[in-house]
């Protein structure tokens, strides 16, 4: 079987789940190289609140002095004073919100680009079980919610937290039976803030799950949409995308059920706090136990409670899911590839390029993919796979630029274990060109010049004139700056390939490995394919997965391969004298091709 067959496990190196703290404290990590703009965020809150916690006493001073004492002088200069307060604590919430918001871009600016180089290294084994659409919503979703989290998010918590406590202070300096009637009433709604958050986090990373899910079918529809509609499966995608879409409602409705509970609760409780304070104070003004401004005072303070609460009903859920989404963006980042650089790894030259394969076996999970394969490919041989699908062709050429490691025996390279060669050096000196080929969304300059920035026009020019590409490039609408569209989609089969092939040249690779099926091409396409494969294998180690007879009788050596073992092997003539399985495939697949000859 084929190594890209056998994978059914998630491609996540799942721990032991951490802790919402170990989390946290994880993510305001990434804070740490913008400590000044965070330090400086934060001293501009302790501003505002010492605004917030004045201005209160500032208006009880005013309505007991100015006006209760008949001195409008007083008021006059006092009202100004106020305007100015406000002025400077207008200028302190800009200065701290610039400067949370920058440090907060930062942070999602650094972990793009980790889950980004991460992707990138890591190996194809997690590529093969890993869903596009899900990776997507973890780098731009995720990301996004704790760039909220490191910023806007944690000031608010902050601000409510410290707002609290200070105004409490406040409120029982200035009358201690009403201050202890809202002390004892902040427990109830802390407890149902924190009972609000636990209930919601679980809940909402399986709505966030849920949104990859809804990502992965709209792209595997977009990415797909020539599949479905050639075999009319339009009202069976539609049918798969609501159901999908009907869990997302399902979820995100229980959400928001459990918030149009709890949100309300707590304003309700802290509105009750101020109808009790209104009427008991009321009634001490009126005993004249206390002062008309100590009852604006305390007014004020309560509007200036409510608005902590309020936030942290709303902020309490987002630090929830941005504790699942850490959860998530952490499961990529901590994920060790199965294939990566030995401690001792070396740079390597490949200089002749003598290839050999002792007592190579490979497993995917429990699924023997490739067993005993012993082989030996000289300097500027061709080497042949030939097989039935999932026999291990795919599985034998990934194993040379290590895509995937063996799980038993060795692949040396010019006499040196290729584990002992670093990944770039060994994969820079390998040309692949297969069938499916990979084109970027980008001109056709760019795409043969991908891996090689520094070559000139002339050496671009050369690769693709060897590979057969160059008439049809000068005929497109740009020539060479041409834009190819996503993945090639403007391009036909035999086009991309001879871009990939030319693309390989430009390398000068010392080995090469390639996939000459040219089934889907027209007799002309497919002769300059095979023109510009000869101009490619001169002098170079070759591995060819053979489609074509002329492929198999210019091949030094031909593996026969049957359930990842290697059942024959030699040259097409002798093979076809001493191989029952060759001469088996010889009359299924390439006998026709004779007789059409």
């Amino acid at each position: 079987m084929s190594v890209h067959q056998t994978s059914t496990q998630n491609p996540f190196v799942l721990k032991k789940s951490a802790s919402l703290w170990q989390l946290l404290i994880r993510v305001y990590g990434y804070l740490r190289p913008y400590w000044k703009r965070t330090a400086a965020s934060y001293l501009s809150l302790l501003g505002i609140i010492a605004l917030s916690a004045s201005i209160p006493q500032f208006i009880r001073w005013i309505i007991d002095t100015g006006i209760g004492m008949n001195q409008p002088g007083v008021l006059t200069w006092s009202v100004l004073a106020l305007l100015g307060l406000t002025l400077v604590k207008g200028v302190l919430n800009y200065f701290q919100g610039i400067l949370s918001e920058t440090a907060s871009q930062n942070v999602a600016y650094d972990l793009r680009n980790e889950i980004q180089k991460k992707l990138t290294q890591l190996s194809f084994s997690f590529h093969d079980t890993s869903e596009a659409g899900e990776l997507l919503s973890r780098a731009i979703q995720d990301v996004e919610r704790l760039r909220f989290l490191t910023g806007r998010a944690t000031i608010r918590i902050l601000d409510g937290i410290l707002m609290i406590i200070v105004t409490m202070i406040i409120l029982i300096v200035m009358d201690y039976r009403l201050g202890l009637f809202v002390l004892v009433s902040m427990p109830i709604l802390i407890h149902r803030a924190y009972y609000f958050g636990s209930r919601f986090r679980p809940l909402s990373l399986m709505v966030q799950k849920q949104v990859a899910r809804l990502t992965t079918a709209v792209e595997q529809n977009l990415r797909g949409s020539r599949v479905v509609k050639a075999y009319a499966q339009e009202p069976k995608e539609i049918e798969r995308f609501e159901e999908e879409n009907q869990r997302w409602f399902d979820l995100t409705r229980s959400a928001a059920r459990l918030q149009a509970v709890n949100v309300p609760l707590m304003f309700l409780l802290s509105n009750i706090g101020m109808v009790v304070i209104v009427l008991f104070g009321g009634y001490l003004v009126i005993q004249q136990e206390l002062t008309f401004g100590v009852l604006i005072a305390f007014i004020t303070y309560m509007g200036q409670l409510v608005e902590p609460v309020r936030r942290l009903g709303i902020i309490i859920p987002a630090v929830a899911i941005a504790g699942s989404s850490a959860e998530r963006i952490f499961d990529i980042l901590d994920t060790v590839p199965d294939v990566q650089d030995e401690p001792d790894a070396q740079p390597m030259a490949i200089l002749e390029g003598h290839v050999k394969f002792e007592q190579v076996s490979f497993s995917y999970g429990r699924q023997t993919v490739l067993h005993d394969i012993d082989f030996e490919a000289l300097p500027g041989q061709i080497v042949a796979l030939l097989g039935a699908t999932g026999s291990g062709k795919s599985t034998i050429i990934s194993l040379i630029p290590r895509f995937y490691d063996p799980t038993a025996g060795k692949i040396l390279v010019d006499g040196k274990d290729i584990r002992q060669a670093t990944l770039n050096s060994l994969r820079s000196q390998i040309g692949i060109v297969l069938q499916e080929t990979t084109l970027f969304a980008a001109s056709i300059r760019e795409n043969i010049a991908f891996g090689q920035s520094n070559a000139t026009e002339e050496d671009i020019i050369a690769a693709a004139k060897a590979a057969q590409g160059h008439e049809f490039i000068v005929r497109s609408p740009k020539g060479y700056d041409t834009y190819v569209g996503e993945r090639g989609i403007t391009l036909s089969g035999g086009q991309k390939q001879r871009i990939a092939i030319a693309r390989v040249l430009l390398m000068n690779p010392r080995l090469l490995i390639l996939d000459d099926a040219t089934a889907s091409v027209d007799t002309e396409t497919e002769h300059l394919i095979q023109t510009a494969f000869e101009n490619l294998i001169k002098g170079r180690t070759t591995f060819v997965i053979a489609h074509r007879l002329s492929t198999v009788r210019n091949a030094d050596l031909i593996l026969v391969l049957d359930h990842g073992q290697i059942v024959a092997r030699g040259t097409h003539e002798s093979l076809l004298k001493t191989s029952k399985q060759y001469l088996e495939i010889y009359n299924r697949q390439l006998k026709h091709q004779e007789v059409a000859a």
